[in-house]
């Protein structure tokens, strides 16, 4: 029996508590809105229930084996995975092993994962997320015009580099590490805006905001580290970029554009490679 595709099975008998079809596979009247016949042959999905048993619904999916669609997430399991919603009553769960190492970065409920089905060793059906080939065969090259145009769309892969997205228009786009604020979920709807429009076709895209308006918080951000740090903290306009980096997530352009703003103002000074709250 092929659990996991979609097939056409003929019907054995009619049973209390549905029917019986080809390969003793059962469908349960709640799978039903119609009644059938003997020899019928009738389009069902057959999966295995909770006790191992092949059972089948007439409630046809869009995800199956080799065939990829976006599930929702209704479930979290730290530890052991998240379950998603494919159109069937039996809810499928995305392994551990197939999520990031970061349970921080897991989907939560509501999130969307683009995913298809496969098998355990054990032969049990699992919802598996979309590899970056099989989106790849799959995005649509995206207009020069795009550049510096808003993009809303779906976290499909995380790294430490950064963040892939298919776009509601089906375009690809990478957010570096350095054009977030926060790393975003696998599976998180995010909107930005495309800072560059490469020649495969791909996009680049920030979730930062532009430099005028992120100056300000970035201000913001220094000032709360050095209220934290007994008004003095070990950086300065010299300081190495990675550290900047590491520390307060933006790139040293933007730490120095706060610090000067900052300087400007009057609210801080530096000496001695560090930088002082008046």
């Amino acid at each position: 029996m092929r659990i996991g595709l979609i097939q056409k099975l003929k019907v054995l008998r009619k049973i209390d508590t549905g029917y019986v079809l080809e390969d003793d596979v059962l469908l349960h009247n709640n799978e039903l809105d119609t009644e059938l016949e003997p020899e019928q042959e009738i389009e069902v999905f057959p999966y295995t229930d909770k006790k191992g048993q092949v059972i089948a619904t007439t409630k046809l999916p869009s995800v199956q084996m080799d065939e990829y669609d976006w599930a929702e997430v209704v479930e979290v399991m730290p530890g052991l995975g998240v379950f998603v919603n494919i159109g069937i009553a039996k809810e499928m769960l995305v392994s551990i092993d197939d999520l990031p190492l970061f349970e921080s970065v897991w989907p939560i409920i509501g999130d969307m994962l683009y995913v298809t089905l496969g098998k355990d060793q054990k032969g049990r059906l699992l919802a598996i997320p979309a590899s970056e080939g099989v989106v790849e065969r799959q995005w649509d090259i995206a207009p020069d015009d795009l550049l510096n145009q808003a993009i809303s769309g779906r976290v499909y892969r995380t790294s430490k580099e950064g963040s892939a997205i298919i776009s509601e228009d089906g375009y690809r786009g990478f957010i570096h590490h350095t054009e977030r604020k926060d790393e975003p979920r696998l599976g998180e709807w995010v909107e930005g805006r495309v800072i560059d429009v490469k020649e495969d076709g791909t996009l680049n895209v920030s979730l930062r905001p532009l430099k005028q308006h992120s100056m300000g918080e970035d201000a913001d951000n220094i000032l709360m580290h050095l209220k934290q740090s007994n008004g003095v903290i070990p950086f300065s306009d010299k300081s190495d970029p990675e550290d900047i980096q590491g520390t307060f997530n933006i790139s040293k352009a933007a730490f120095k554009r706060a610090l000067g703003k900052l300087m400007k103002e009057q609210k801080i000074e530096q000496h001695d490679g560090k930088t002082f709250l008046k």
